[in-house]
């Protein structure tokens, strides 16, 4: 028997201009449209801009990408990119690094404070979209992160140990989180941090939290899967293949591209010879779905935190 889907939030009509309002008035700092993904949250977001702009009478919106994968160049249609869809809306933290560049939550929480930074002083109203979670979260909560570099070998030794015997190898060390207590992913890093901590000094980011106002942009779950499906067709079908094997070619190694999952993990072993394209498709439309299953299930647990989420549907979708 297949499992019953939680309940969808229920949808609000946003009141753009009450939001704008916010804004002048210094009640909120951004915007932020979140949302999992083949929601919409790309297009809903250009659209909030131009209205943005149009109330404001002159251009005062940009966008700042909070996706963990649209940061490299050259992996454009595997990370769904779509900047056409921008037009004359300015964005920021897109194409910043190099395929095979490590890039991880320390350095998008340092380049996002640069760039808000910036929207700030001259004026402009920051508008953060995307489907990275975590992202989101640090930036607006102003995650205390260290600049502890990835141990490579380290990880791979506690990867084979128990999660019980991580948690207590961590606990007897420092205190944390449940989160990070039930995440063996979470436990390897924090540990990996401790271990360092322990013979290095290290350097903690210190940012203020930001005042947001979150829109949440809603698909049913059966929509959201045939729109998947449906993209990943198209996007197959517009080059993702070559996109990956011109990746490689150009030096980018097959162990880095799988790392980045989804979509180059399973077309990197096609292209490797590993898998057939009929199962490729399968394997991957199957991870896409369960990846915005976890989207959704991480933005319902910031707002069980209490964070305010107002729901939508996008227009037109």
């Amino acid at each position: 028997m297949k499992p019953v889907p939680a309940p969808l939030p229920d949808p609000e009509t946003i009141d753009v201009e009450a939001v704008f309002r916010s804004w002048k008035s210094g009640e909120i700092e951004m915007v932020v449209v979140l949302g999992p993904t083949a929601s919409g949250k790309t297009r809903y977001a250009v659209e909030l801009c131009r209205t943005f702009n149009a109330l404001a009478g002159e251009k005062v919106a940009e966008i700042i990408s909070a996706d963990s994968r649209q940061v490299y160049r050259g992996m454009d249609i595997g990370t769904g990119k779509d900047l056409d869809e921008y037009g004359d809306i300015p964005y920021h933290l897109i194409d910043i690094a190099d395929a095979g560049e490590r890039y991880d939550l320390y350095s998008y929480q340092a380049d996002f404070e640069k760039v808000f930074a910036e929207l700030s002083a001259k004026g402009q109203l920051p508008v953060v979209c995307g489907g990275t979670g975590l992202y989101i979260q640090a930036v607006t909560s102003a995650y205390k992160l260290s600049s502890v570099p990835p141990n490579p070998e380290l990880r791979a030794e506690l990867e084979q140990e128990d999660i019980e015997e991580l948690r207590e190898a961590l606990l007897e060390r420092r205190e944390a989180d449940r989160e990070t207590l039930l995440s063996k992913r979470r436990l390897i890093r924090a540990l990996e941090i401790a271990f360092y901590e322990e013979d290095h000094p290290v350097e903690r980011t210190e940012y203020r939290a930001k005042k947001a106002y979150f829109i949440g942009t809603l698909v049913t779950v059966e929509e959201r899967n045939a729109r998947i499906d449906r993209r990943l067709r198209e996007r197959l079908e517009g080059g993702l293949v070559e996109e990956v094997k011109g990746l490689l070619d150009s030096g980018v190694r097959p162990e880095e591209l799988i790392n980045y999952g989804l979509e180059y993990k399973f077309v990197t072993q096609h292209v490797l010879g590993v898998i057939d394209y009929d199962t490729m498709f399968t394997l991957l439309s199957t991870a896409i779905h369960q990846f915005a299953k976890r989207q959704m299930t991480f933005f319902r647990g910031m707002e069980s935190k209490g964070t305010l989420i107002h729901w939508t549907i996008p227009p037109g979708r």
